[in-house]
């Protein structure tokens, strides 16, 4: 067996005047620790079993995709309320609508004062959309699909399809028909632990699925995508879109028509992590991007066993995302029409929900303690 050569040892005279300077059993026991860190993050058990795959070069932050302040003065509203809005909801009076992180749903006047207890769903409510009877279905990524009726009870609509239970449930969007579209984001990894292990190991756990209320039938439109996570329909409701954030990718899949049940890609290879999506019923597609690519994370993509590693770090050494606001708009053709950035620590981030109302577009976040309203700008507003 050869020598050890210990990582940055030949280029420290520091560490090398230490090492020699130290007596025969400090040595022994430096060589052990060195050789056990290895051994770690080497061949420590992890849950990911990573495939190797090659992202588009991203896009730089240019063009359609340039950095701009957009997002800088948003309006903080609901501050102290409660934390993780991740997605956000309005009526046509103004109300505003989310699910925080210790279960509850809320209701909140337009300014986002006065909030209303609605109902605790027991579980982690992420999406969240109205039924034709105003009732809220939410996407809960612990209990499945829900829905809130008029006494605040929850009923569960569903738990699993295709005798595979929902392992994260999402986000939602209904049809006018009341068929209720929502996703999967991930049959293997829940919420505890995000979208990282999913997005890390990139073996397409997550569905695109439809729920009839009224026959309680659940079907799979599709399987194997990357972490799916928004939905929404397209402003004719003949299709649903939906994000798929492991992949940069907004994908479209046909109700109506000649193409019914079949789907394509209507964007990719985008700037950030597309999130919760939300059609303004007219021509835009809101896409809530968590964060810009990371391109450290895209690196690795190739490398199964280094993402393991990476894995096995502390997460304060991981890939991190960065601290950046970040929402598009997209035509129903896949046409960015609107571009709106902040970055720095004192941006409003991440943004993962947003539903516009009038000329003002409100957003929701995973992790902040308030939500936000942006106005849109008269040239802004579709």
């Amino acid at each position: 067996m050869g020598k050890v050569a210990l990582p940055g040892f030949h280029h420290s005279p520091r560490l090398r005047a230490v090492f020699h300077q130290t007596g025969p059993d400090m040595k022994k026991i430096l060589l052990v620790a060195v050789l056990a860190l290895l051994g770690w993050l080497l061949f420590w058990p992890v849950p990911i079993d990573p495939v190797a795959w090659e992202p588009p070069e991203a896009p730089g932050l240019e063009g359609r995709y340039a950095e701009n302040d957009r997002l800088k003065d948003v309006e903080l509203l609901a501050r102290g309320t409660g934390t993780g809005g991740e997605d956000v909801l309005v009526d046509d009076d103004g109300h505003i609508y989310t699910g925080y992180a210790d279960g509850r749903v809320v209701r909140l006047e337009p300014d986002g004062g006065k909030p209303d207890l609605l109902a605790r769903t027991g579980g982690r409510p992420l999406g969240l959309d109205f039924d034709p009877q105003g009732r809220l279905i939410i996407a809960d990524g612990y209990r499945g699909l829900l829905r809130i009726e008029d006494s605040g009870a929850v009923t569960v609509l569903a738990t699993e399809a295709n005798d595979r239970p929902f392992g994260f449930t999402n986000n939602v969007a209904v049809a006018d028909d009341g068929l209720i579209y929502f996703t999967d984001a991930s049959s293997k990894f829940g919420p505890e632990r995000q979208a990282r292990d999913d997005i890390l190991e990139h073996r397409g756990h997550g569905r695109l699925l439809r729920h009839n209320p009224d026959t309680g039938e659940t079907r799979v439109l599709l399987r194997d995508l990357q972490f799916a996570n928004g939905v929404a329909l397209t402003p004719d409701q003949d299709a649903v879109l939906v994000a798929e954030t492991g992949n940069y990718a907004i994908l479209r899949y046909h109700l109506k028509g000649e193409r019914e049940g079949e789907h394509e890609v209507l964007i990719e290879n985008l700037p950030g992590l597309p999130d919760n999506i939300r059609s303004d019923g007219e021509d835009t597609i809101w896409i809530a991007l968590y964060a810009p690519r990371n391109p450290a994370l895209d690196a690795l993509a190739p490398w199964p066993f280094l993402r393991k590693m990476a894995f096995r770090l502390p997460q304060a050494l991981q890939p991190q995302p960065a601290p950046h606001a970040f929402v598009l708009g997209l035509t129903p053709g896949g046409e960015i029409s609107h571009n709106l950035q902040y970055k720095g620590p004192d941006s409003y981030h991440p943004i993962t929900g947003v539903a516009q109302h009038d000329n003002r577009l409100y957003l929701g976040s995973l992790t902040h303690e308030a939500l936000a309203v942006y106005e849109l700008p008269e040239e802004e507003t579709p």
